[in-house]
């Protein structure tokens, strides 16, 4: 059911059964569901809520007048009622109505709006809730989605959504192999035998002179404070969240979002930052646990390690800045080929820039190419920015094209060159349309890289 859920709705589902475990329930009602979807609010949802001075407070008191639980100790994910199962397959069936691909976070609310059956509405009408008002402005929220938010990339991200990423490139970089080897060694002495976020946030911490360490040091996270928490925590229940491999789940996650994060920011080695930026998204396991009990701020933290990284100006860190920056200005939370292209447009200094320039492809042109193809979104869209798994095929092509070169940096050669490998992507369609073809690119690409050695 939850492949065709975007991320937001997903993330909304999530934090329901979180609400409801915390409260101590056997099941996850449809209450829970409505304060979710509060605490995930934003843009026009948000202001909705704001306009009925509901707050989380007095939505929490309503919601006890209905439901009273004794907080129990449970373990694993709790199951949703009948009730909550229904509101579900009614978001499917909204999201149908309206001609959207997806379910989104829209589709979730008005589904709990029209259940008659759970005291979701009631509770929120107790509130002064319009109930009336708010359903239909949100269904036509979703439909001016429906008719200016579809890209026509978006498909391939329900195909390969559910692909398993691999780690085999992750521990390539020396510095990434030390905190390896220092993790295998602490995993040795415990009684685990299964490599966690904390072993890898230890062996990092470890090494005192390295600056991810002194970054951490101004945050006041040291190893002996954070081998202090460790000490203290009985179980490693919050490492495990699917199948056993040779990371616990969580940190198999955590890895793979490294590797990602490697590429987003134009490494072609995953190193110890990458690590925990990939921890700080992933926001799961042993590790992270200790850095909330610390009082660690995520954002604060992840920017003070990636100012240092953006001072080095890699050219696909730029790139994908200015890509995100051309899908924001065309009203989109969508990053395809076509905005990678326009990144590498705009760039303009690489070897990729240069290659379109000399091929007399310009900003100007490029946009007005893309605009044609894709057109305008909706304001008032406000997820975060994603890629398309096209546009993650490229930015996979472009990081093996990095390394059978032997750079540490995703350049925008590789780029350029990646994008050539997606015929039937939008990229390589506005292209044709400025009229440029795969082999000229190439042919250029190889040109300015002879004529630099």
């Amino acid at each position: 059911m939850f492949e065709r859920f975007t991320e937001k709705a997903i993330n909304v589902v999530s934090a329901s059964q979180n609400v409801a475990k915390e409260a101590g329930a056997r099941t996850v009602g449809p209450e829970y569901l409505l304060l979710a979807l509060f605490d995930e609010a934003k843009g026009i949802p948000l202001k909705l809520f704001k306009t009925y001075d509901i707050t989380r407070e007095n939505l929490l008191e309503e919601i006890d007048k209905y439901q009273h639980f004794v907080s129990t100790q449970t373990s694993g994910t709790l199951p949703f009622d009948d009730d909550y199962k229904e509101i579900l397959k009614k978001a499917l069936d909204l999201a149908k109505k309206s001609g959207n691909p997806t379910i989104l976070y829209e589709h979730l609310f008005l589904s709990v709006l029209s259940d008659k059956k759970s005291n979701s509405v009631k509770i929120l009408e107790d509130l002064g809730f319009d109930i009336y008002k708010s359903k239909t402005l949100l269904e036509k929220l979703v439909q001016k989605k429906t008719k200016r938010l579809y890209h026509p990339e978006i498909d391939e991200n329900r195909e390969e959504g559910n692909k398993a990423q691999q780690t085999d490139n992750i521990f390539d970089s020396e510095d990434a192999s030390r905190v390896f080897e220092r993790a295998v060694s602490k995993l040795s002495t415990s009684n685990y035998e299964i490599l966690g976020t904390e072993q890898i946030l230890s062996s990092i911490l470890e090494d005192k002179d390295s600056q991810l360490a002194q970054i951490f040091a101004q945050y006041g996270v040291t190893s002996e404070n954070f081998e202090e928490k460790l000490a203290k925590i009985q179980s490693r229940q919050a490492e495990y969240e699917g199948r056993q491999i040779i990371f616990t789940p969580n940190a198999f996650t955590t890895m793979n979002m490294a590797q990602q994060t490697a590429k987003e920011l134009g490494s072609s080695v995953v190193l110890p930052e990458h690590m925990v930026l990939g921890l700080l998204k992933t926001k799961r396991g042993i590790a992270y646990e200790i850095l909330k009990e610390l009082r660690i701020p995520d954002d604060d933290l992840a920017h003070a390690i990636i100012k240092p990284i953006e001072k080095q100006m890699p050219e696909t860190l730029t790139i994908l800045r200015l890509a995100k920056e051309e899908a924001r200005r065309l009203g989109r939370n969508i990053v395809g080929t076509e905005m990678f292209l326009l990144g590498i447009v705009g760039e303009a200094t690489g070897i990729g820039g240069q290659v379109l320039t000399e091929l007399e492809i310009n900003i100007k042109d490029a946009r007005s190419t893309v605009e044609n193809l894709i057109g305008f979104g909706n304001e008032y869209f406000d997820k975060e920015i994603v890629f398309t798994e096209r546009a993650k095929r490229v930015l996979e092509t472009a990081w093996k094209l990095a390394k059978k070169d032997n750079k540490t940096k995703i350049e925008s050669a590789h780029m350029l060159l990646a994008l050539t490998t997606e015929p039937n992507s939008l990229a390589m369609k506005a292209l044709e349309q400025l009229g440029v073809d795969a082999v000229e690119i190439k042919e250029g690409v190889k040109k300015f890289q002879e004529a630099k050695l």
